[in-house]
């Protein structure tokens, strides 16, 4: 469904309307598309503090000038503040140019590791988080801003090259940690997934069919798998994207044997997108309205999980991308099965993320998308729609692409030094992010 305050704003008496009675004004926001697939523009690098750090080789490779002059992004490395004394210079360095990012564009801020053995330099690093989700809340005409925790550039370079392009652009208040193992480069990075096997699931329609187009853009095979009363429609995605369907209920004891056996030949990315609502309040909700969500949510991503990492099926340097929820973050009233279930796949990625990649080299990360426009919310009553569109820092809804645009970063061959993540796709939602 159309946001059509966002059409409104857009015009010269919505601006003028919303700007005296104090309403939001959502900016639109730029996407990426065929004929926009990355910025063009100037990148504005500056420092705070004594860094050791060069991300300049790996911000030249972004495709954006280095510049500073109206910058459409600006690196800050802040990798180097190790006191309060020192934040003065996040101060000095932002404060003047602020004003001067463009309409859509991007602010990164890189932090290091808290030090456990440095409690200065610990609560110095940890008030960039603070400051990095205000000024997201604040900055305003569809400017992101968003915190990398890195001690190596090369690694984070998928991730920062993700970051500074419209394809991150529902993604803002995020806090990244990113490790130092060494990246695997991919031959193309316009399509990093060729020769890579990824499997979809629930993605006949909505989110994850806008996942697997995002893949198969990227090169991947795709195979999409959806339940059997969705066949036909997978079927249609599969053909439209050269890939595969597969028609299977993910819930079924035996679904990770079938998947393996579906794909004798290995599997590259494996996202878990099926999912359900049943809601209710507690008081009236069903033990078969509880159980229904918890198991396709939850109990499927962790029993097909388990047996593609153990039959082998899940080849070293894959990727796990399961989709959580900012209610599973913050709750959601009348949602306690969803909320339960969407907060255990944050648990099951931040406990198997460490020992997936030490055992079968594989990374296991996950999205948290927040309102996103699909037909489920279409049928949301309106006004609790208008509340879901608009309580963000982006006073907007995100599309399905936004997700997709999220997890493709994640599966990225070049993304090894970022596991145990979950990332909100949300445009900084006010509860919970």
């Amino acid at each position: 469904m159309a946001d059509r305050y966002l059409s409104f704003t857009g015009t010269a008496p919505g601006r003028f309307l919303t700007r005296r009675l104090g309403l939001p004004q959502p900016a639109a926001l730029s996407r990426r598309s065929s004929r926009h697939p990355r910025f063009e523009g100037t990148l504005l690098h500056l420092t705070a503090g004594k860094s050791d750090l060069d991300p300049a080789p790996v911000l030249a490779r972004t495709g954006l000038t280095a510049g500073s002059a109206d910058p459409v992004a600006v690196v800050l490395d802040a990798t180097g503040v190790r006191d309060v004394d020192a934040l003065a210079e996040v101060h000095a360095a932002l404060h003047p140019v602020v004003r001067s990012v463009a309409a859509s564009g991007r602010i990164v801020v890189l932090g290091a590791p808290l030090d456990p053995a440095d409690h200065h330099q610990a609560a110095a690093q940890q008030a960039l988080e603070g400051f990095v989700r205000s000024l997201g809340k604040e900055i305003g005409r569809g400017r992101t801003v968003n915190l990398l925790r890195l001690t190596d550039a090369r690694a984070a370079e998928s991730t920062l090259r993700f970051l500074l392009s419209p394809g991150s652009a529902y993604v803002s208040g995020q806090v990244i940690h990113v490790g130092d193992d060494e990246p695997t480069a991919p031959d193309d990075w316009d399509r990093p997934l060729a020769g890579r096997t990824a499997l979809v699931t629930g993605a006949a329609r909505g989110i994850g069919e806008a996942v697997a187009e995002t893949l198969a853009r990227d090169g991947a095979e795709i195979v999409v798998l959806d339940v059997p009363s969705a066949e036909e429609d997978a079927r249609r995605v599969a053909e439209r994207l050269g890939g595969t369907a597969l028609a299977l209920d993910v819930t079924a004891a035996d679904a990770g044997v079938r998947i393996a056996a579906a794909l004798p030949g290995g599997l590259d990315v494996l996202i878990h997108n099926a999912g359900v609502t049943r809601d209710r309040r507690l008081v009236n909700m069903s033990a078969e309205r509880w159980s229904s969500v918890l198991d396709v949510n939850l109990k499927s991503v962790l029993r097909t999980t388990d047996a593609l990492l153990a039959a082998g099926t899940l080849r070293r340097g894959g990727r796990v991308v399961a989709t959580a929820s900012i209610a599973g973050l913050a709750g959601n009233a009348g949602q306690t099965n969803y909320g339960a279930s969407k907060a255990g796949v944050v648990g099951l990625v931040r406990a198997l993320a460490p020992r997936a990649l030490a055992e079968h080299g594989v990374t296991v990360n996950a999205v948290a998308p927040g309102f996103i426009e699909t037909r489920m919310t279409a049928a949301v009553p309106l006004f609790i729609r208008e509340a879901g569109r608009r309580m963000n820092s982006l006073a907007q809804g995100g599309l399905p692409v936004d997700v997709a645009e999220t997890t493709a970063w994640l599966a990225h061959p070049a993304s090894g030094a970022v596991n145990g993540q979950v990332v909100r796709v949300c445009g900084q939602s006010l509860l919970g992010a």
